[in-house]
């Protein structure tokens, strides 16, 4: 498979945007004329540079305002583009993209638009180029692939082609199966780009706003299936204008590009009958079926902090690993891993970010084509020595730096606790009757906004999940944007929070913890009652709501003042949405600076995460933050 991004697409000057681009995987490149103009050195240079890094530039663009001009200014339209002919073959291409006419001057009409393009196509050929016409959504006479398309099959010329673009196509709301009726040999080349379904101007939409495939709402998958019916084999590349992207990590956004156009040929080729992707063979996304693990790391006088906070929440200190200085606490099918060794990957996570998670388990069909397809979409595989008795479980490198690892009930790996751990003999902590916890019901990972696009394709390309759409949770020092990733069945549920600033409480745990990472765990209940009277019974002292939330919750939502008085009294914040499904959540206090535990009970099948009750859960966690420069207790 062709693959190109245009340089318009990441920061950075024309040096560092093609060494990312290179690096990503990518074959080919398209050149921004902007980008090109920016460069100090001639298109020799240029082009030496791009193929130096083992790429081809596959095309130049944008040609602007060429068809349907009156004259003395179609006159001057051709010599614009004889010069741009002369850059062009300095460079080392030979296709330029036309896009259609804004200017207010040009004038309409089918026939004079491929006039001018049969004479742009012999011009082009006699000197061994190809160009493509491309319709702009905002085109002042051509906005519309299927008239651009009328243009090329009028002029008729080997010369001239048609280039299709995803963002034009679907932001106008044309049926991309009007593709299918296309020659696939008239397709001159293919951009593609995503987008947030936004109601505003298409050339500010288009200008700001694009992002990759699958990190919007538009149909683009639905956009390839019908290129690809056409027996289109030409290269498949990225255009995408999104201020956020120019301000990011070049080597980042290209891997995001290069595992969107992945992702999306992989998921064409299973969902379009008969048609053939040139792209190596790997898994189907992958089915996981909920959290098998999550280890902290931490030294041993923070470890007992935490291993007293479990026991107050019901877990029980039940095996020890066989060779390292690691805890497994347990409650139902939850398992808390304590890592207080002196070396390896988790005493270097302590060392940069003190007493956090360092790595998640996640039980999964096949732990082995977990890794495979993860590695085929530009996931950094994660190895560290392994010892006698141990076993070598699939990994990757997650947010923030973190580890995930890959558990399956086909392998040794189901049998990793008792081949790796002994029971204690007499476990510590609460009885096994614990505090009702069953299982992990989410887990919050927290990171500045500008990732949060990087880290929804992680999950949605790897794993057979969802995304939903993203809501903005108030805080009192400003918003933090959130979106779940979750499976069909919800038994994998993860939120993306991203801050904009420190002043929030996610902002403040990212600038504490020195980067992005888990903030909070959600552990399932079946009876939010019955573990709060349990878990008070041990000591558990949870987070303190004020009573003016309870007030109005009785108000808005006409509870029985039973319901509310017993609510209040266990600090418990209720929710239910349009159906009546309801859901409770209990909160323990902040542990160092902003994590913390959530206790969650689901009822009726509510899929949410209590977004109405964030902000006076974060309102009553910042009154607890302890002031600046004072030792935790």
């Amino acid at each position: 498979m062709k693959t190109a991004i245009a340089t318009v697409s990441i920061s950075g000057d024309l040096k560092e945007k093609l060494a990312a681009i290179a690096a990503a995987g990518f074959t080919g490149v398209e050149i921004f004329e902007n980008d090109f103009l920016a460069f100090d050195g001639c298109p020799r240079e240029v082009g030496e540079m791009v193929r130096d890094h083992g790429l081809e530039i596959a095309l130049y663009q944008p040609f602007r305002d060429f068809e349907g001009m009156p004259e003395p200014q179609r006159a001057r339209t051709f010599d614009r583009a004889e010069r741009k002919f002369d850059v062009m073959a300095e460079l080392g291409t030979d296709l330029m993209l036309v896009c259609s006419n804004t200017s207010p001057i040009s004038l309409g009409g089918i026939d004079r638009a491929a006039a001018d393009f049969r004479e742009l196509g012999e011009r082009a050929a006699r000197r061994g180029l190809r160009v493509g016409f491309e319709a702009l959504a905002w085109g002042r006479h051509v906005s519309d692939h299927r008239d651009a398309w009328e243009v090329v099959r009028r002029v008729d010329h080997p010369a001239v082609g048609v280039i299709l673009d995803s963002f034009h196509t679907l932001a106008r709301g044309i049926d991309p199966d009007t593709i299918r009726s296309i020659p696939g040999d008239k397709i001159a080349f293919v951009q593609l780009a995503d987008a947030p379904k936004i109601d505003m101007d298409l050339l500010y939409w288009s200008r700001h706003f694009r992002n990759m495939p699958g990190e919007g709402d538009l149909d683009v998958p639905g956009f390839m299936r019908a290129v690809m019916a056409t027996g289109y084999a030409g290269v498949l590349s990225l255009e995408i204008f999104n201020d956020q992207f120019r301000g990011g990590s070049p080597k980042s956004i290209a891997r995001d590009g290069y595992r969107s156009l992945v992702s999306l040929m992989d998921g064409v080729r299973r969902t379009e009958p008969g048609i053939a992707v040139d792209l190596p063979a790997m898994p189907d996304r992958i089915a996981a079926s909920g959290v098998a693990f999550v280890e902290f790391a931490a030294n041993e006088a923070e470890a007992e902090e935490l291993g007293a906070l479990f026991a107050g929440m019901g877990f029980a200190r039940a095996a020890r690993h066989v060779a390292k200085d690691v805890t497994l606490w347990r409650q139902g099918d939850i398992n808390l891993v304590v890592n207080t060794e002196r070396e390896g990957f988790a005493h270097a996570a302590y060392l940069v970010h003190g007493t956090s998670v360092c790595d998640i388990g996640l039980t999964v069909e096949d732990a082995g084509a977990t890794l495979e397809r993860a590695r085929a979409l530009k996931a950094d595989p994660f190895e560290q020595p392994v010892g006698p008795a141990e076993l070598k479980i699939p990994a990757i490198r997650g947010v923030g730096g973190g580890v995930m690892h890959f558990l399956d009930g086909r392998s040794a790996l189901k049998d990793v606790w008792s081949t790796e751990f002994r029971p204690l003999s007499e476990a510590t902590g609460t009885p096994a009757a614990g505090a009702g916890l069953t299982r992990i019901d989410h887990i919050a990972q927290t990171m500045n906004y500008e990732e949060m696009l990087t880290w929804t394709l992680f999950y949605t390309s790897i794993f057979a999940t969802r995304r939903t759409p993203m809501i903005d949770i108030v805080d009192p020092g400003g918003l933090v944007r959130s979106q779940a990733i979750e499976t069909a069945d919800g038994r994998l549920r993860i939120t993306l929070n991203g801050a904009e600033n420190r002043k929030t409480l996610a902002g403040h745990f990212i600038a504490e913890s020195f980067g992005s990472a888990v903030q909070h765990l959600a552990f399932a209940t079946d009876d939010i009652f019955a573990t709060a009277g349990r878990l008070r019974a041990i000591g558990f002292k949870p987070l303190q709501i004020t009573p003016n939330y309870y007030d109005d919750l009785e108000a808005r939502f006409g509870l029985d003042p039973d319901l509310a008085d017993r609510l209040k009294a266990e600090n418990i914040l209720y929710d239910r949405d349009a159906e009546g499904r309801e859901y409770f959540q209990l909160y323990s206090p902040n542990y160092g600076e902003g994590f913390f535990f959530e206790i969650v009970e689901r009822r009726g099948g509510y899929d949410g995460y209590g977004a109405p009750n964030a902000q006076f859960r974060i309102a009553a966690q910042k009154r607890s933050l302890r002031p600046k420069g004072l030792p935790r207790e």
